[in-house]
């Protein structure tokens, strides 16, 4: 038995008939017949890596403008990170209870408002602020993105593209400030809203990626606003451990602490217990984690290691690095595609055997051309951990769960860039 609707043909089961109002009411144009053309996803994702690492490379000229130091001016990249690892298992959540059309409505304001704030205000208060907004709203993008991939393969062409604009991002940042200013610099991920009228076009589902013609459901149970407050809390205090270790140690203790309590009390709330207990999910997010805690470290101190190890001077050391980024970002997508045809156990050996080789080689290689080698491997390992075992850690949860999965599997993986620049501090920037 089917019903039509103005909006769309499903075929007619129990919830569907309850959901036909609230379907039809919601639309705005007829949805369009299959997935969402994968570079459509891979643009309302990306821009927000070559944001992410826009401000790199003119740090002295953005503290310059604000009147403030350099060391100041770095919050704007720490508020950046902040934004995005808080910003993802929330909206993510949105994406659960309200549905995907209500996350591209405000992750888009967000990101809008954020870079009229950044490009407008004079003062390091207000431009943090729209940093921050334009991270969350890019954070809510990608969460849409990933949920909507539905596969390895085609979550390999986002990852990717974020490795590939991730590396793009500092030397893109520094030509738009050389040729116009530095405040076009953070703008950079604005482009992204391009890409939301055709997704809201296509999609009409957040849960269930491979069905994309399914009517969109929402979950409207009470909002579980404490868990989702210690959740920020705690992902505050992580990301602030490389800049305040000693407070941030004790703080995030007990936020964890009080987050494991709230969880027990309530294991269907903002983190459900029953996912974070499943060892699929769990072995995903932890690998992803480490993964790109080294790359992170890797991408940092490279460019030192070069420099101390092989005598390369600065601009010799970013075009190479420039090209192993770009590199292992597009090899990793081969490991994406081929993924469907290797065992789970299969992919997370090359996974790891890559990785821990990169971090290796980094450890005792003395020749240039080698430290590059190890910048490919650390970059396929990441970013190839990204594309792959975020489609592990969805399997493991029922639809509805779906994007709370996304959303706390990419907090684990942003988490890495957070702890990777102050491991390389520790190991290598500050020797």
């Amino acid at each position: 038995m089917t019903t039509t609707t103005g909006t769309a043909t499903t075929t007619a089961t129990p919830t569907a008939i309850a959901t036909t109002a609230t379907t039809t009411a919601r639309a705005t144009s007829r949805p369009r017949l299959g997935p969402v053309p994968v570079l459509w996803l891979a643009l309302l994702a990306t821009p927000l890596a070559a944001g992410a690492n826009a401000p790199v490379l003119i740090l002295p000229d953005m503290a310059r403008a604000l009147g403030v130091s350099g060391s100041t001016a770095t919050w704007l990249v720490a508020s950046y990170a902040w934004a995005m690892a808080v910003g993802t298992p929330l909206l993510a959540g949105l994406l659960r209870r309200r549905g995907l059309r209500a996350v591209l409505r405000v992750a888009s304001a967000l990101l809008v408002g954020g870079t009229l704030l950044v490009a407008a205000s004079p003062w390091l208060p207000l431009t943090l602020t729209g940093r921050a907004a334009q991270a969350a709203g890019g954070a809510g993008l990608t969460a849409v993105a990933m949920s909507l991939a539905g596969s390895a393969r085609r979550m390999g062409v986002i990852s990717a593209g974020f490795g590939i604009l991730g590396a793009s991002g500092p030397l893109l940042g520094a030509q738009l400030a050389h040729a116009v200013s530095w405040r076009l610099s953070l703008c950079v991920s604005v482009i992204a809203v391009l890409a939301v009228p055709m997704v809201s076009r296509y999609a009409t589902t957040p849960s269930a990626p491979t069905a994309p013609t399914a009517p969109e459901t929402t979950h409207q149970g009470r909002f579980d606003v404490r868990g989702a407050a210690l959740l920020t809390a705690f992902v505050t205090t992580l990301v602030l451990l490389p800049h305040a270790p000693a407070a941030a140690l004790g703080s995030s203790a007990v936020a964890a602490t009080l987050l494991a309590l709230h969880i027990r009390r309530q294991p269907d709330g903002f983190v459900p217990a029953a996912l974070i207990r499943k060892p699929l999910f769990l072995g995903s997010a932890l690998l992803a984690l480490a993964l790109s805690g080294s790359y992170f470290t890797l991408l940092f101190s490279v460019p030192r290691l070069l420099a101390d190890r092989a005598g390369w001077d600065a601009g010799t050391a970013g075009t190479g690095q420039l090209v192993a980024l770009l590199t292992g970002s597009a090899l990793s997508w081969l490991l994406a595609a081929a993924s469907a045809r290797m065992s789970r156990v299969a992919v997370r050996s090359v996974l790891v055997g890559v990785g821990a080789a990169a971090g290796a080689i980094a450890v005792f290689a003395g020749w240039g051309p080698l430290l590059l080698v190890a910048t490919v491997g650390g970059t396929f390992a990441a970013t190839g951990a990204n594309a792959v075992l975020s489609m592990h850690a969805v399997s493991s949860a029922p639809d509805p769960q779906r994007p709370t999965a996304i959303g706390l599997f990419a907090l684990c993986y942003q988490l890495g860039g957070a702890f990777g620049p102050a491991i390389a501090t520790a190991l290598v920037l500050a020797a």
